[in-house]
């Protein structure tokens, strides 16, 4: 009884969870009784179980439930995990079940993947388009042309989302594949634990042997010699052996201090990819996505005209900061079913504004734009039309809109006394052009890093 109660728990959670979830945490386990509202389970490594009490659990004691044993809480002891049939899978009645297996301990060496990032719900705009055709191209598999993909960026900018979203795409295309995700501190976890167990051999066997490896924030390896001669060679078995490799870091593998040169020449073989910081319309695109998610499960809830222009232009330097924003004035008009004004999202979100308040004046863009295009400072607030003055002090009106909480009144006031209009034709032409003027805008965006830096 307690086996098909299992085996059909089982079949729900690989729908729930996802397959790469389940067969990495999940059909490790075995249930070996329930008493009292408790299952107990056996499992490979005190990693599994700690993992799937974090992450699992609820889906577990939910799904057993479901299917007619009552579970308020799980217990784990740690032994030899036993592959065992489902009940599709189960020994015909009058005969034998097959004897047991152990099945090697591959599922702790990973990290799982998130069900929610996937291609179908990553916003693509310019700072991130070559970054997500680089990430379509691998996760379609065969021959790629580069490898690594290499992913760098800053916080909360689609790195780890890009990734998940090529393991989920490649092991749905490729169901028989062994693909490998894990951040670098785990890497360095399971080479630290392979080394005091004595079991190397087995550590360098089963990271050689997948056909993706994905290894996330490689920036912690720096500065670990030994971690970083591991991690080295197991690079080079995969790549002789033609196997892909995606790698992600928060800066360019040059100008990661600490490791080793031959890494990073290495790394810098195959397909590098900056994931720029957000622009507006980015940040704007991801909103209304999220938001047309929450409303659709909770299609009471309104939400007022230039609410989410307001959070796009007011939170810039983190999409995980401007989500969590979302999420919070959702939760707060669900409770109090209000509706989401302009004013209820400034005094839900006030601490979030704040902390995301601009730091930069208008003073520090007027200098930065006019080193950059060598004119006199003077000219950004005098009558001088010549396109070689008139077009930076027009990147720097626009930059003053973007960066800056000021109004157009007061941006004009700073710029020689100008009128509102003034400033709003010139944020517009510099809108108009950066849609088609490539070198306009790469010297936008480096301004922007350079400002924010």
């Amino acid at each position: 009884m307690m086996d098909k109660i299992w085996g059909q728990a089982c079949a729900e959670l690989e729908q729930s969870v996802g397959p790469n979830n389940y067969n990495h945490w999940i059909k490790p386990l075995r249930l070996t009784a329930i008493d009292e509202g408790a299952a107990r389970f056996v499992s490979p490594t005190r990693f599994i179980s700690d993992w799937v009490n974090r992450h699992f659990a609820k889906d577990i004691m939910a799904s057993l439930t479901r299917n007619g044993a009552v579970v308020e809480r799980l217990r784990f002891d740690v032994g030899a995990a036993v592959a065992r049939p489902t009940a599709q899978a189960a020994a015909p009645a009058g005969q034998p079940a097959a004897a047991p297996t152990t099945r090697a301990p591959r599922a702790d060496l990973g990290a799982p993947l998130d069900p929610r990032y996937t291609f179908s719900n990553f916003v693509v705009g310019k700072p991130n388009e070559l970054a997500h055709a680089a990430a379509r191209r691998v996760a379609e598999g065969g021959p790629v042309g580069f490898n690594p993909l290499f992913l760098y960026g800053g916080v909360g900018l689609g790195k780890t989302h890009l990734m998940h979203a090529i393991a989920h795409d490649y092991q749905a295309g490729h169901p028989s594949a062994q693909v490998l995700y894990l951040s670098a501190e785990q890497f360095m976890y399971r080479f630290v634990q392979a080394l005091r167990e004595s079991s190397i051999m087995d550590f360098k066997s089963m990271f050689r042997n997948v056909n993706m490896l994905m290894v996330d924030d490689v920036q912690f390896i720096a500065g670990k010699d030994s971690t970083q001669e591991e991690f080295f060679h197991t690079f080079n078995a995969l790549v002789d052996q033609g196997k892909q490799i995606v790698i992600s870091a928060d800066r360019a593998p040059a100008e990661i201090k600490g490791l080793e040169e031959r890494i990073k020449s290495r790394l810098s073989c195959g397909l590098i990819v900056d994931l720029h910081p957000t622009t507006y319309e980015l940040r704007l695109g991801i909103l209304q996505s999220k938001t047309e998610v929450f409303c659709a499960q909770q299609p009471d809830l309104e939400i007022g005209a230039g609410v989410l222009e307001f959070l796009a232009h007011r939170i810039t330097t983190n999409v995980r900061v401007l989500e969590g924003a979302l999420q919070r004035l959702f939760a707060h008009a669900s409770l109090l079913r209000r509706e989401i004004t302009l004013e209820v999202a400034q005094e839900c979100l006030a601490d979030i504004l704040r902390t995301n308040d601009r730091k930069i004046n208008i003073d520090d863009i007027q200098r930065k734009v006019a080193e950059h295009y060598n004119i006199r400072l003077a000219d950004m607030m005098g009558p001088k039309r010549a396109r070689n003055v008139a077009r930076p002090r027009q990147i720097a009106m626009y930059l003053s809109k973007q960066l800056t909480s000021r109004s157009l009144p007061e941006i004009g006031r700073r710029f020689g006394g100008r009128d509102h209009t003034t400033i709003m034709h010139g944020v517009r032409k510099i809108e108009e052009l950066l849609v088609d003027d490539n070198a306009l805008a790469e010297d936008v965006a480096m301004l922007k890093r350079m400002l924010e830096a």
